[in-house]
C-alpha cells in the first residue's frame, strides 16, 4: 500500500511524479492500481504518459460508486482510530496520524485484502499468452 500526501490538489502532472515514484518502488513487477473518477487520473496527458507503461494496469471504478473503492475501507477503519479525535496544530501532526493508520493496516497481511473483498470486487492474476 503506497501513501502520498501534500499540500493542495493533485492534478496530472503531480499524479505522474507519485506513479514515477511507485514504478521505482516496485521496479520490475506489474502493479494494478484502481482509480475513480478524478478528472486527472484520465486526463488526456496522462493517458498517454499510461500508454507507454507496460508495468501499469489500471482499472477505472463506476462514477459515484464509493462502495466499490476498497480505499473508503480503508480510511473509515484509520478515521476510527488513529485520526479520531485529532486536532493537530499542522497538516504534519494529521499526516503523521494517517501514516500510523497505514502502518498499522499493513502490519496485517488480512486486513488490506478485506477491504477490497468488502467491495465484492477480486482480482485475478493476468492469463498467460500462448
Amino acid at each position: 500500500m503506497c501513501f502520498d500526501l501534500r499540500p493542495g490538489s493533485y492534478d496530472t502532472e503531480a499524479l505522474i511524479g507519485v506513479l514515477e515514484q511507485l514504478k521505482a518502488f516496485y521496479e520490475g513487477e506489474n502493479v494494478v492500481l484502481v482509480w475513480d473518477g478524478l478528472s486527472a487520473h484520465w486526463s488526456r496527458a496522462m493517458r498517454a504518459w499510461v500508454e507507454g507503461q507496460d508495468w501499469l494496469t489500471l482499472e477505472r471504478l463506476p462514477a459515484y460508486a464509493p462502495e466499490f473503492n476498497p480505499v473508503e475501507m480503508l480510511w473509515s477503519s484509520i478515521k476510527t482510530r488513529e485520526l479520531a479525535n485529532v486536532a493537530g496544530d499542522h497538516l504534519a501532526d494529521v499526516a503523521d496520524a494517517a501514516e500510523r493508520g497505514i502502518n498499522r493496516v499493513c502490519e496485517d497481511d488480512r486486513l488490506p485484502w478485506s477491504f477490497l473483498a468488502h467491495t465484492g470486487l477480486e482480482v485475478h492474476p493476468p492469463t498467460p499468452h500462448n
